[in-house]
């Protein structure tokens, strides 16, 4: 049944301990995916564990755990269907140290679930770091449709002025990052009593907007970038006895068949697709927005890792000896300036990377250049820049193939910038 639906892969983000495994637990659960002992189980095991209230978190938690156990090609990925979709769920950790699992997600990801505590701000009042972070490489990642589930409506005993006080902050925020409002769904809820998770409820009465379910239904499948080149960045490679080299990977554009001439950058391993695998169901070709394992002939284990990026051999992947690219400078303790080297992530790739030239600093609301050859871009600047990476890198342009064209760079454990490829020097 689930591959006559559109899928749909959908992630949902958020600041550490608002409630985003709960939400997904409660949400499968309401939808009769998880079974009510298996809660009732968790929920006991949570108790003794003197963590009441984590059962519905259990659910995904406990995934992982299976999951990293067995080769499985989805780790921490769940299947879920509604009426209109078959989606593939992906639960990203909303912990600053596991920022950079968080954009691996959202970069697979077709549309974001947003989940805020309704009453958590920081010391200023404002929204906290995490949701602020998460909403910036969102945005660079190219997710653009989002639905925010302002959660915990139960610890405000539902209040709507709470709710209105939340969703006004996080206006401002969405506007500044570059969002516009119809991109942008609320939901009024409560994860872990279940309040608008699928049915409306008596306590959220006075909100007339979705449920989380029906927001999650209205999404739109975007058109799959199916006439550009072959793209599909290796997330992990896998050796499996009887089978053989296994890359696994989501295809950003595109299309992969079996019998395929395929290459790897920055390597340059080529190899024959023998088999493309999708939740365990062999399928005669990937598409855009597929999470695949697949098995190549004629390419070794050793040959190739995560970061690399497969194509077909008539239009390879550009590896780039250097690039330029706009960037916003989301926040650093003093200014970038040339030389400063810290880590970019683009698709599955961590690599560090040297500025090596500031060539404008630009206007963040128009794009207009206010200065050029400006000595240091600082936290709020946006600018163009001129990138080396310190070892080859895999990167496009982003009027060519924006999906593999976009960045977050990160330094200290934050996310310090983001940006777009504008121009590449090809290392080949």
């Amino acid at each position: 049944m689930a591959a006559q639906k559109p899928h749909l892969n959908l992630v949902f983000i958020g600041h550490v301990d608002h409630g985003k495994s709960t939400t997904v637990g409660r949400l499968l659960f309401e939808k009769g995916d998880i079974g009510e002992h298996i809660i009732k189980q968790y929920k006991e095991e949570a108790e003794k564990m003197g963590k009441p209230t984590f059962e519905f978190a259990w659910v995904m938690d406990r995934l992982k755990e299976e999951r990293q156990r067995g080769i499985t090609i989805d780790i921490a990925h769940n299947k879920m269907e509604t009426d209109k979709f078959y989606f593939t769920i992906i639960d990203a950790p909303g912990h600053r140290d596991f920022v950079k699992n968080m954009i691996t997600g959202a970069s697979q990801a077709d549309a974001a679930v947003l989940v805020v505590d309704v009453a958590q701000r920081d010391d200023k009042g404002g929204l906290m770091p995490q949701t602020k972070e998460h909403i910036f490489l969102a945005r660079t990642l190219g997710i653009t449709q989002l639905i925010v589930g302002i959660n915990k409506m139960d610890s405000v005993k539902f209040a709507e002025k709470k709710y209105s006080e939340t969703q006004s902050s996080l206006k401002k925020l969405f506007q500044m990052v570059g969002y516009k409002p119809e991109q942008i769904s609320y939901v009024a809820m409560s994860g872990l009593k279940g309040d608008n998770i699928i049915a409306k409820g008596k306590n959220l009465e006075w909100f007339d907007g979705q449920t989380l379910i029906g927001a999650i239904d209205s999404l739109k499948v975007p058109e799959k970038p199916t006439k550009l080149p072959l793209r599909l960045p290796i997330q992990d490679v896998y050796s499996i006895t009887g089978i053989g080299t296994v890359p696994v990977g989501r295809v950003e554009t595109g299309v992969m068949k079996i019998g395929d001439a395929v290459t790897f950058e920055p390597v340059g391993a080529n190899g024959e697709v023998k088999t493309i695998e999708m939740h365990h169901e062999v399928i005669p070709k990937a598409e855009p927005g597929d999470n695949v394992g697949f098995n190549v002939r004629g390419v070794g284990k050793k040959d190739i890792r995560r970061g690399d990026v497969c194509g077909h051999t008539k239009k390879p992947p550009t590896v780039a000896k250097s690039f330029s690219a706009q960037v916003v400078i989301l926040q650093h303790p003093s200014a970038v300036t040339v030389g400063y080297t810290p880590v970019f992530h683009s698709h599955t790739a961590q690599i560090a990377c040297k500025v090596t030239e500031l060539i404008s600093k630009l206007d963040p609301k128009t794009g207009n250049v206010l200065e050029k050859d400006p000595k240091f871009l600082k936290s709020g600047d946006a600018g163009v820049i001129r990138i080396e990476p310190t070892r080859p890198m895999v990167i496009e342009k982003v009027k060519e193939i924006p999906q593999m064209g976009r960045f977050a760079i990160r330094d200290m454990g934050t996310t310090i910038a983001a940006g777009m490829v504008v121009d590449i020097t090809p290392s080949k």
